[in-house]
């Protein structure tokens, strides 16, 4: 009997990911022309993954205020165009200074 829910439960969620990839294919044959809707889907993958990542930032250290420092940081240099490296590393310097810095105090 606990097979049986296992396999369904595989099942239900191999559906629920291919569904979702395999739906865009087949509704939009043809390019789409709307300029709403090109600009809606070029933005909602960035929108998504702010909105599942942006929360946690802020639970994701020691302190609130290293938390603070960092996205500040990151923030900045993306706003200035820098790279994914270059933006990653230098907020995971600030947390960590910022980490340091509290601790000593």
């Amino acid at each position: 009997m606990e097979m049986n829910r296992v396999l369904i439960c595989v099942l239900l969620m191999a559906a629920v990911t291919y569904i979702p990839r395999v739906l865009p294919v087949t509704i939009f044959r043809k390019q789409i022309k709307s300029r709403f809707i090109r600009s809606f889907l070029d933005y909602t993958p960035y929108a998504v993954l702010g909105a599942l990542t942006f929360p946690d930032v802020f639970s994701s250290t020691g302190h609130l205020y290293s938390a603070v420092g960092g996205t500040l940081v990151a923030v900045a240099l993306g706003y200035r165009g820098k790279s994914l490296v270059v933006v990653a590393v230098a907020a995971i310097a600030a947390v960590y200074v910022l980490e340091l810095i509290g601790g000593m105090l």
